[in-house]
């Protein structure tokens, strides 16, 4: 029986780790140990294009190695390993692939059952300005954030005000379960400016807004006029007000694109014929805007955003719409020209690659913008509508949201699921995207999308403090959820969409949130340093490392108290920082739902202390 060991996620096997630029070179090496070799072959393929084979010649004792050639074009690459020996003088062959965990592979009885790894080729690598790359960034809702201007501006009609803003938000629906009543709490632009001086406090150096243009939502994703500001929350002149004092504090501003869809009422469709008789597809076939839907039964029966009839879905082909977006004075062109930094595109998924690709290259007629997208899985695998998308491999988004980071904070510190395997989880996702890409996602543990994580995590303030540290260690741009830094909770829509509790913070979670941010803008190995993980049984740790510099974060997310017996799992190579590391870390204990974080800087000061206090004895 024939030994055979394969792991990517190890030097010694694959280089570079994870993805590849094309017209670049992956070096390969399987170790085979068996009583005749006749033949080790590399069996890889473009996604779904036909399979080669590579051979792979013996180069050091039991390693067989090959030098793979991508240039074949960007996309996914998978591949395997077949193994031909002879033993006890019958020909035998292995076939050798990726298991679910990833990493360390498995030997599978046939070609047909063999699980395959994947390798991403890109493009180019993906940069950002600098701005993004080192920014803390604040998610605000700006209906729940807060009231400049005494109050509500515009209020609108058909909807209702709460009375106070320590109300629960509500939904008023009728007997179909649709919401016929929409509520506001009354935040607007205004109530932004004057909190500035809030989020310099914080350290928040980003904003990123849900939808700002006219709609009937207080959500406002159903858009009803991409080229005004909703009334309720200002005007066009006191959004470039904003933006001007936001840029005169140091913060930046993304906001929200919201393209696969509008709303019903809104200009373009205009079932309720608010913008008149003879204006939006709804009201005449003749319209203009007729052409961007989709009617099966003209004018009760169309394609709507996942069946919701609230929310008809634009054709992303038609060139008028597109002409409308990203063409000459379109709508990324008036806003950006106004001072917004970047774009975050609402329902990714729903934009075709080139429609992506088409706001991306409008964008770069402009200086030092970013260009981010909704993802919620794998964005390097990830198919929508039949078709492999190819969001993430350059000329497109610059980065993502990161959900698989949440989920994998909370599976951890809920203890769903063990150390190794989150490890193992957030390790194949950095192996599926570039390197530029993942250190540009935005990073999040909460958005208006999911319940608060405080929630979450049953209000507990410790393991939150342990959430706040992953998110910030972790590569890519933090951003915080408004109100999380303060204790708001709340589950699903809308209870995750409190107003932001002016009055009674809690002072203990600010600090903690305030710590991290002060941490992160201290530590150069946060901003530019590679990742890998390591693990016990019970505790999860982050390591990151730059140069010679590193920064290691160990956590204990259970009830009880741990030691570290020297039983540390890294995945990485032994290398004398992973000695060290590994050093400092033995026989210490960490307390339950708490943390030890280690740094090279530390170790340098401490020795530094030591050395002044020697002289001082002297």
């Amino acid at each position: 029986m024939a030994i055979i060991h394969y792991d990517p996620w190890q030097d010694r096997f694959k280089l570079p780790f994870g993805a590849v630029l094309i017209e670049s070179i992956a070096h390969l090496n399987i170790d085979v140990i068996a009583e005749k070799v006749l033949h080790v072959y590399l069996v890889i393929h473009k996604d779904g294009e036909e399979i080669q084979y590579h051979e792979m010649t013996n180069q050091q004792e039991t390693f067989y190695s090959c030098d793979y050639f991508f240039n074949f074009g960007t996309g996914l690459y998978y591949y395997h390993f077949e193994i031909e020996t002879i033993e006890n003088k019958q020909q035998k062959t292995y076939f050798y692939g990726t298991t679910a965990k990833g990493g360390l592979g498995k030997l599978y009885p046939s070609q047909a059952e063999t699980w395959e790894y994947q390798i991403t080729c890109y493009k180019k690598a993906e940069p950002a300005p600098d701005w993004y790359k080192k920014g803390i960034f604040y998610q605000i809702f700006p209906d729940r954030f807060a009231k400049g201007n005494g109050g509500v501006i515009s209020p609108k009609k058909n909807t209702f005000l709460y009375a106070t803003e320590n109300d629960d938000p509500l939904y008023v629906k009728d007997v179909n379960g649709e919401i016929v009543r929409w509520d506001f709490f009354g935040g607007n632009l205004s109530g932004i400016k004057e909190k500035i001086p809030y989020l310099k406090e914080l350290g928040i150096s980003g904003l990123y807004l849900n939808p700002i243009f006219e709609a009937s939502s207080n959500h406002r994703y159903d858009t009803s006029d991409y080229m005004k500001v909703d009334a309720m929350l200002g005007s066009e002149e006191e959004f470039t007000e904003l933006i001007q004092l936001l840029h005169a504090n140091g913060i930046h501003l993304i906001l929200d694109g919201v393209f696969s869809h509008v709303g019903q009422n809104s200009r373009y469709f205009n079932r309720n014929g608010n913008y008149g008789e003879t204006v939006g597809a709804y009201q005449d076939p003749h319209s203009p805007y007729f052409p961007w839907f989709s009617f099966t039964d003209y004018p009760n029966d169309y394609t709507s955003w996942w069946g919701i009839k609230d929310l008809p879905e634009i054709n992303k082909e038609n060139a008028a719409f597109q002409e409308f977006i990203f063409g000459e004075e379109g709508v990324i062109d008036k806003w950006t020209e106004l001072g917004v930094d970047g774009w975050r595109l609402d329902v990714a998924d729903e934009l075709p690659d080139h429609f992506i690709a088409s706001i991306r290259k409008r964008l770069e007629s402009f200086s030092d913008k970013v260009l981010l997208g909704e993802v919620w899985e794998d964005a390097s695998n990830k198919i929508s509508y039949g078709k492999r998308r190819h969001y993430i491999l350059g000329d497109h988004l610059q980065g993502v949201m990161n959900y698989p980071l949440r989920n994998a904070t909370i599976e951890l510190l809920t203890e769903a699921k063990g150390p190794e395997e989150v490890a193992n989880s957030l390790t194949r996702l950095y192996e599926n995207y570039p390197r530029a890409i993942f250190n540009n996602n935005l990073n999040n543990i909460g958005t208006h999308d999911t319940e608060r994580i405080l929630t979450m995590l049953s209000n507990h303030l410790k393991k939150l403090d342990l959430a706040f540290g992953m998110m910030f260690v972790f590569p890519g741009i933090p951003c915080i959820y408004y109100g999380d830094e303060a204790g708001l909770t709340g589950g699903k829509d809308p209870e995750n969409r409190k107003f932001f509790p002016w009055d009674h913070m809690n002072p203990d979670i600010y600090r903690s949130c305030h710590k991290w941010i002060d941490y992160r803008k201290d530590n150069d190995v946060l901003i530019e340093g590679d990742l890998s993980f390591f693990f016990t049984e019970h505790l999860f740790g982050i390591l990151r490392r730059y140069q010679n510099n590193y920064v290691a974060y160990l956590m204990n997310p259970t009830n009880y108290p741990k030691k570290v017996n020297g039983n540390l799992i890294f995945i990485a190579e032994e290398t004398p920082m992973i000695k060290e590391i590994r050093r400092r870390f033995s026989n210490r204990t960490i307390e339950e739902n708490s943390y030890l974080l280690i740094s090279s800087a530390q170790k340098k000061a401490s020795i530094e202390q030591i050395q002044r206090s020697m002289l001082e004895n002297d």
